[in-house]
């Protein structure tokens, strides 16, 4: 085995995910590790490959989108994955944006529920005279 290779445990490990994350992704065409037998080696294409998808997902990118993106740069170049990168981050920020407002509201309201609650709680207390 060359030294610039990583089998699937390793390749797990560096990760941290399964190996049925890793077949699944090779399943949907995200990644092609060398075979030799019934062993999967993943040369620093796929690390790199890995790399992205994983950074796709967090960033809240389907899996799908992520395997277009990465098609484009093997059918097209990296100029027209690099447009398509800002495309997608376009459109991901208005999402992340609003969800963040939407969570913004939900934290205030919920803190509100908990600051009426918890004085009702203290005015019953102190009412029977309860410490707590």
């Amino acid at each position: 085995m060359s030294d610039d290779r990583l089998s699937l445990k390793e390749m797990c490990a560096k990760f941290d995910v399964t190996p049925r994350t890793l077949r699944y992704y090779e399943y949907i065409e995200l990644l092609s590790p060398e075979k030799e037998g019934r062993a999967r080696f993943y040369t620093p294409r796929e690390v790199a490959r890995m790399t992205l998808i994983l950074r796709g997902r967090r960033f809240g990118f389907s899996l799908e989108e992520i395997r277009q993106w990465l098609l484009i740069y093997d059918e097209k170049g990296s100029r027209a994955q690099l447009e398509r990168t800002v495309e997608l981050a376009d459109r991901q920020l208005v999402a992340l944006n609003a969800q963040r407002e939407d969570l913004e509201r939900a934290i205030a309201e919920l803190q509100a529920l908990h600051d009426e609650v918890s004085a009702i709680l203290a005015r019953q207390d102190s009412a029977s005279g309860h410490d707590g």
